[in-house]
């Protein structure tokens, strides 16, 4: 029984109520302007009242306004689950007017009907309470004195009432929802954008990871050795590079901070990274020399070839190739301390081809991979799948090495 009525009583119902009621209001206040209720028949009536209506409903369609309007009071008033169901935006093309008009003639409509429900259906309850001889719309009830077993069918009507107003309410929601809606052009606008700050918040993640990464296993390394030594030149050189890659990585968190902040409003429009004004900061292939000096400071030979001629490789691809490098270099110096690595980068056969390669010593003894699911390698992997490209990590059996290689097609990097 609670089940019953709980939707009678229901805060919603008699907001989606108050909403269905609007129409009704409109459609009464054109019926008194024209064609007025006295003379015709109730067909007649119709006839004339109808197409006015309708004409008026669809002119107001065409203002891209009223659709804003009317996503915001169905908002308030039709109380959806989720708010976003129900755009509140004006209508940008001519589908949105349409729908739009659609809208406007079917709330009228089933608010009117309602409406009309409501004045009958009360107005019968009274007669079968009050009118000692009720006539109800030709059914005609026995004469009574005292009370009667028909006056019991007064609250059936108004609880029938109430349902019909909690039915006529859902209704209306849906047809909201269908019809005031997001269109297909502004559901594909949101998904761009939560894909672009998905985006946005990867990049953010992976440079973090790399530069700061980055940085704490270099000074890690440094201070071990540093302890481990107790030369005085030694500990002065490895403070000097502790303080040098501490630098390096708070220019990079500086950067970082500046994309989090989101900088769009700047002079000239566009975030950040929209006129390459920060990516331009950003470190490229031309900084790799100082990241191979200190992973030489930390107790590694590194052998780097690079076979990139100046100016052909694309500065995204530069950038992304020092932040693998970066984390490859990062990943040795971790898992194979003091063994060599070897750098190979060039562009050839119209790809920006890289090779980051490390023999894994004893400290590492039989590791297949850096780490169970280590997001160094997963955002490598995700920076090569963006470009259009590909990236493969993982143990070398001939040479028994652990191997990074990359391959970006530049016609997809550009």
């Amino acid at each position: 029984m609670p089940r019953m009525f709980a939707p009678l009583l229901s805060a919603a119902a008699y907001a989606r109520l108050m909403h269905l009621l609007i129409g009704w209001i409109f459609v009464g206040v054109v019926l008194m302007v024209y064609p007025g209720t006295a003379g015709p028949t109730l067909g007649g009536i119709l006839a004339r009242a109808v197409p006015v209506d309708v004409a008026l409903l669809v002119l107001a369609a065409l203002v891209p306004a009223m659709r804003r309007a009317e996503g915001v009071q169905a908002r308030l008033l039709l109380m959806p689950d989720r708010e976003q169901d129900i755009a509140a935006e004006p209508a940008r093309s001519w589908a949105d007017r349409r729908r739009t008009a659609v809208w406007l003639v079917g709330r009228t409509a089933l608010g009117s009907a309602v409406g009309v429900a409501c004045i009958l259906v009360a107005m019968a309850a009274v007669d079968l309470v009050v009118r000692p001889e009720p006539d109800l719309y030709g059914v005609r009830f026995p004469a009574r004195t005292g009370l009667s077993w028909y006056q019991l069918l007064a609250p059936v009507l108004l609880f029938g009432l109430g349902w019909l107003i909690v039915w006529a309410g859902r209704l209306q929601l849906a047809m909201a929802i269908r019809l005031l809606g997001p269109s297909q052009a502004e559901r594909l606008a949101a998904a761009e954008l939560r894909a672009e700050r998905l985006l946005e918040r990867n990049l953010l993640a992976r440079e973090l990871h790399d530069s700061i990464g980055h940085a704490l296993t270099v000074t890690v390394i440094q201070a071990g050795a540093a302890r481990e030594v107790g030369d005085p030149a030694f500990v002065a050189r490895a403070l000097e590079v502790i303080e040098e890659t501490g630098r390096r990585a708070m220019d990079d968190l500086e950067r970082t901070l500046v994309l989090l902040r989101d900088t769009g409003d700047r002079p000239g429009g566009g975030g950040p990274a929209a006129e390459g004004g920060d990516a331009r900061e950003r470190p490229g292939i031309e900084q790799l020399p100082a990241l191979f000096e200190t992973a030489r400071s930390a107790g590694s030979q590194v052998e780097a070839w690079i076979d990139v001629p100046s100016g052909k490789l694309p500065g995204v691809l530069s950038r992304e190739g020092y932040r693998i490098v970066q984390e490859g270099v990062t990943n040795a110096l971790k898992y194979a301390p003091g063994q060599p690595i070897s750098v190979r980068m060039a562009v050839r056969e119209g790809a920006f081809e890289l090779r980051c390669a490390n023999a894994v010593g004893p400290a590492a003894p039989g590791r297949s991979t850096p780490r169970r699911g280590g997001k160094g390698l997963r955002g490598i992997r995700e920076r090569a799948v963006l470009l259009g490209g590909e990236a493969s990590a993982g143990s070398d059996a001939e040479s028994g090495e652990w191997v990074l290689a990359v391959r970006v097609p530049l016609r997809l990097g550009a």
